[in-house]
């Protein structure tokens, strides 16, 4: 069986950003893992304008939005590591999620949270559910919230607290099974 194509996406461009750490972390846990394969897109090196419209109606698109959208359309899933900012999520994460629609439809999305403080970015989550729901995404219950990220991982990724390497790996074979079986299903449009 071919490995599944998981998209990452670092939904943060802020200077000196620690979920970028927790991205880092993921990756790494995908790669041991034979299930998939994975990459990352870091919304920094993709630098979007502010949306003036959904891809396929604007002629030409901005710089890496068309790229951006096939990757979403041809990963069989996706994670999203958002940090929490002012009790929610980046406006550069909302901006690059809202220039894709159809893209969205029926693909299974797995969350991760990261907050300085201790409540593990639980906003921002309870946000993105609410528009990957719209977006007709099929968000996976299993979801990583990283508290106190200085606490919680060094700064090239490395776990501080081991009980993020089980949740991960639980989060990630969850996010597998349910990839595998909407595939198998073949619904997705």
């Amino acid at each position: 069986m071919p490995p599944l194509k998981v998209l990452v996406i670092l939904g943060s461009v802020r200077r000196g950003r620690k979920s970028e750490r927790v991205a880092t972390f993921v990756m790494n846990r995908l790669a041991g893992n034979e299930a998939v394969s994975a990459e990352l897109v870091d919304l920094r090196a993709v630098d979007f304008p502010i949306m003036e419209e959904r891809l396929g109606r604007i002629d030409p698109p901005p710089p890496g939005v068309a790229e951006l959208g096939a990757a979403i359309q041809s990963a069989d899933a996706l994670i999203i590591v958002s940090p929490e900012y002012n009790h929610g999520y980046p406006g550069v994460l909302k901006n690059a999620l809202d220039y894709f629609y159809a893209q969205y439809k029926r693909t299974p999305v797995a969350l991760v949270t990261v907050s300085d403080g201790g409540h593990g970015g639980v906003n921002a989550w309870a946000q993105l559910v609410t528009v990957f729901a719209q977006l007709g995404a099929i968000v996976l219950p299993q979801t990583i919230a990283v508290s106190n990220v200085d606490k919680s991982f060094a700064e090239d990724g490395t776990p501080l607290e081991p009980a993020y390497v089980k949740r991960t790996d639980g989060m990630i074979t969850e996010l597998v099974w349910l990839a595998r079986r909407l595939n198998k299903a073949e619904w997705r449009g």
